[in-house]
């Protein structure tokens, strides 16, 4: 029992508490407060900057949420913002629910809602874009919160945070939410510098335990041995070893598993019949099985009573496979009430949508597994297809989603459990592990606050799977928090008009990208240090008797450069006269097609519709039709004769292709005609490369080395020590730059600009200012924002209309996923034309100077959009606009929502013609019609 003295001070503060907004908040709440959440409104109500990391599901918007209930109370204004709109337009609804309409505004670049309101919802993106225009929006504001501030990690958009934190007016609150990060300490220092008095707010804790498992052979087997959840095995990894160890039958499933076959091509072929369960089973021994499938992975889930699940699979194709795989099963999670009411909400969706576009929306489909319970969920879907599946998944109607890892980020879809079918991802370049980070972001998904009592992460066991692997990323928190930050055009030009140039660089050293830099020097000299010792031992076990075998080392290097680059030459040169040829073909061309497929001799059948990637159908001599494109080919194709199709020949009647092959056959003579390049067309390097060639093998021969029976043996080691010393020297070049960084790369910057006038110096003063074309590049963001000012200065834009500047437009948005080589495309108009070779002449130019000033080359324009935009600003239907396109409908309309916000950008230049302004917001309203205006349940 407590003295009187302590029962005093408690009641004094009970009636101190009483006073706080704090109070009144959690009075209005309908649960309480966690420690680490009190902890941080108690700061946010002292007026201090908050950090809050927390893992996910914990609870940390609440502490955003106290902020605008603060501001409100303060008659101050409040910007909720988040890296995503989907995001966005999710808090604005919880927001305005709680506050009313009236009170709380969106802006994501291509919705406005209220956008003086007292409280804000908006993308990160906006909230740079107003501080750089000085808005007036930003009078009264009190309070900024950053929602998934992590997110500043992400190497394309991730330094917009960095950049909003550094220009917030200094009386601003900003209160940044993140997940659990292994270097909080890191960046609250940071924040604590650029911002002041910053509160460190960090819990480990899940309020829903986290349970760990892996499915084998249909089975749902503990990961751990013993009862071991999230908060035990994690942290930085368990303190003592013993108390958590990987469940001793998966090991021997491991086993069995690579002495059955995984070692020798793969695993037999046969499924183990395993209970279902949430638990590993003893005494049944573990059988080596082929992946058990989707739709009895979906059941597996559903007899453990562990629906509703995301299942996280690395790709869109697989998730629509998924769908479509427990569709053609007969999967059915859903009762008929549950039915009834998932129709209705599609059918509300259905009636938004132009009729005509329904089939090529795949709606059909996403209606049909929806109406079972289960949905895809990516990137590549229709904007208001997601937030439908989002919104019946939270109302528990929908069961099971396939998900890529993008709904990892924020998006409220929490889970009972989570399932990664692998523990392999392609990340854009080749296919990385899962890291522990990404794999705690993903699974904190699983267990819902207030409706589960636990939640399940769930690892899909696969051929040579390690348990100890898994245990090893169930078991750390490792997720660092790195900068992706550097100063580009747009940003460099903001800073110098606002700042001028020395106060701008010592605003840059201030970044968290030169924070972390400063303190990374002494762990890179320890790497540098070792690696030379690896390197001194590499030049030993290479030495050769005979001479220098780094010398020769360095000349086999050579040799395969060259050789290399002449292969693809040649292989650029093939492709792209092959897809020339391709474009000159008409219907009853006979050909005699050389290449991998062997299809031999054929007539043309029917043309494409593609002009980015021509594929013609052809009828072989053998009677099959086929779809010929560039790959195909070894050159050019080669018209050999010429016959006539009749005029309604379809192909599908065996008589009909047996008639025109014969045909082909009669038109041909006797003897297959020798094959002939293009006029005047060479395949492989030019002259001066293949003398290079034949130079260093020359010397490679007549060196000493080459006589060397252990020869090819020192060669490993060569090889090994090339890729470590190339590693060590990129080390070393860091550290000699580590100081000073950004503000070295900003003056580097600054030096590109002034070269095209952007910048200009005083002769007489030596000052320095931005030219009228530097103060319209300040009102251009985006990966190319420099490139898009040089077209526009250029004049290649003003004579377009506005469907022709549309398409134009995307090739300084869009970023193609697979590399583009089509150097001159076939588009619409001579005036597009014109304005696309301004554009690749300008980033020839701008990329040459980059390289001279080490900065990174900015992309090239892509070609893959203008058609699609084109045809659709012309007002032709999206089946049209996708035929042939290398993209899916939900993809057009994110990209065409981007091209929107160019266009807009465009249009609020300065000081550029008065009808290009008006020619621009034509285009708007051309694009912003059919799927791409309702294509958001918030619009």
């Amino acid at each position: 029992m407590s003295s009187p003295a302590e029962q005093y001070a408690a009641a004094k503060k009970r009636a101190a508490d009483s006073k706080t907004e704090l109070h009144g908040f959690r009075q209005s709440l309908e649960f309480e407060l966690d420690p680490f959440q009190i902890e941080a409104c108690e700061a946010v109500e002292a007026e201090r900057g908050v950090l809050v990391a927390a893992p996910t599901g914990a609870g940390k918007t609440v502490v955003g949420e106290f902020a605008v209930h603060l501001a409100l109370s303060r008659q101050q204004k409040a910007f909720y913002t988040t890296p995503i709109k989907a995001l966005s337009n999710q808090k604005y609804a919880e927001l305005a629910k709680r506050y009313g309409h009236d009170r709380v505004g969106l802006l994501t670049g291509d919705t406005s809602i209220n956008g003086e309101a007292d409280v804000i919802v908006m993308t990160t993106e906006v909230l740079r874009n107003m501080l750089y225009a000085e808005s007036d929006t930003l009078v009264g504001l009190g309070f900024v919160i950053m929602d998934e501030v992590h997110y500043l990690a992400d190497k394309f958009r991730g330094a917009v945070w960095e950049e909003v934190i550094i220009h917030l007016p200094q009386a601003v609150q900003v209160i940044s939410l993140s997940a659990t990060v292994s270097n909080a300490e890191e960046f609250g220092g940071w924040l604590d510098t650029v911002r002041g008095d910053t509160a460190i707010v960090v819990s480990e804790h899940r309020p829903i335990p986290l349970w760990q498992h892996v499915m084998a052979n249909g089975r749902i087997v503990d990961l751990f041995a013993g009862d071991v959840s999230f908060d035990e095995a994690a942290a930085d990894g368990p303190a003592d070893e013993e108390d958590v160890k990987v469940n001793p039958e998966l090991v021997k499933f491991a086993q069995r598993d690579m002495r059955s076959g995984f070692r020798s091509g793969g695993p037999r072929r046969g499924r183990g019949r395993g209970g279902h369960g949430h638990g590993h089973e003893r005494g049944q021994r573990p059988q080596v099985s082929h992946k058990v499938t989707r739709p009895d992975m979906i059941l597996s889930l559903d007899r453990a009573a562990l629906l509703p699940a995301i299942v996280f699979i690395f790709s869109r194709k697989g998730c629509d496979a998924a769908v479509d795989q427990c569709v053609r099963s007969g999967l059915a999670l859903t009762t008929r009430e549950e039915s009834k009411e998932i129709g209705e909400a599609v059918e509300r969706v259905a009636h938004q949508m132009p009729q005509e576009d329904l089939e090529v929306l795949g709606y059909w489909g996403w209606r049909e597994g929806l109406m079972r319970g289960f949905a895809a969920h990516h990137a590549g879907m229709l904007p208001i297809f997601k937030e439908v599946v989002e919104q019946l998944f939270a109302r528990g109607l929908v069961k099971a989603v396939f998900a890529t890892e993008t709904l990892a980020l924020g998006v409220n879809m929490p889970a009972r459990s989570v399932v990664l079918e692998k523990l392999e991802k392609f990340n854009g370049e080749q296919h990385v592990t899962v890291t522990a980070g990404e794999y705690t972001q993903l699974t904190g998904r699983a267990g819902r606050r207030g409706i589960d009592v636990e939640g399940h992460a769930v690892v899909q066991w696969q051929p040579g799977t390690d348990p100890a692997a898994v245990a090893g990323l169930a078991s750390r928190r490792t997720y660092p928090l790195n900068s992706s930050f550097r100063p580009t055009y747009n940003m460099s030009l903001n800073l110098f008009a606002q700042f001028g140039r020395d106060r701008s660089r010592s605003i840059l050293e201030s970044s968290f990208a030169q924070f972390q830099a400063d303190r990374s020097v002494v762990g890179m000299a320890r790497q540098v240090r070792s690696r030379e010792e690896s390197l001194a031992g590499y030049e030993k076990a290479m030495q050769c008797h005979l001479g220098d075998f780094a010398e020769y080392a360095r000349l086999r290097r050579d040799l395969t450069n060259a050789e290399k680059e002449v292969s693809r030459t040649a292989t650029r040169a093939r492709r792209s006269a092959a897809e020339e040829s391709l474009h000159q073909l008409a219907v009853g061309d006979v050909l005699d097609v050389v290449g991998p497929r062997r299809l031999g001799r054929c007539v043309v059948i029917e043309l494409s519709d593609s002009h980015r990637d021509p594929r013609p159908t052809i009828l072989t001599e053998d009677k099959q039709v086929r779809r010929l494109g560039s790959n195909d080919l070894d050159g050019p194709v080669q018209i050999i004769s010429r016959i006539r199709v009749p005029k309604h020949f379809t192909g599908k009647s065996p008589k009909e292709r047996r008639d025109l092959a014969s045909s082909v056959r009669n038109a041909v003579h006797d003897g297959r005609p020798p094959r002939r390049n293009a006029a005047g067309f060479e395949f492989g390097g030019n002259a001066k490369q293949e003398q290079r060639i034949a130079d260093l093998r020359r010397q490679l021969k007549r060196h000493p080395c080459h006589g060397c029976s252990d020869r090819e043996d020192h060669a490993r080691w060569g090889e090994r020590w090339t890729k470590l010393r190339a590693e060590t020297d990129q080390l070393k070049s860091q550290i000699r730059g580590r100081t000073n960084t950004i503000a070295k790369t900003f003056d580097r910057v600054c030096t590109v600009l002034e070269s095209y006038d952007y910048l200009h110096t005083e002769p007489e003063t030596g000052q320095i200012y931005t030219t009228p074309a530097g103060d319209r590049l300040r009102r251009i963001y985006g990966e190319r924002d420099l490139l898009s000012s040089l077209v526009l200065e250029s004049g290649a834009l003003y004579g377009l209309d506005a469907a022709e500047l549309a398409g134009i437009v995307t090739a300084l948005v869009y970023q193609a996923k697979r590399e583009d080589n089509t150097v001159h495309p076939q588009l619409p108009t001579k005036a597009m034309s014109e304005a696309w070779d301004v554009a690749v002449r300008r980033w020839s130019e701008l990329t040459d100077a980059e390289n001279e000033h080490r900065l990174p080359e900015t992309a090239e324009p892509e070609s893959g959009l203008i058609w699609p935009m084109f045809k659709w600003a012309q007002g032709r239907d999206l089946k049209d606009c996708l035929r042939g396109a290398d993209f899916a409908a939900g993809d057009f309309v994110r990209w065409a929502k981007q091209v929107i916000d160019s266009l807009d950008q465009l249009a609020k230049v300065p000081d550029v013609p008065a009808s290009f302004t008006s020619t621009c917001r034509d285009a708007v309203e051309l694009v912003r019609r059919g799927v791409v205006a309702y294509s958001s349940v918030s619009d």
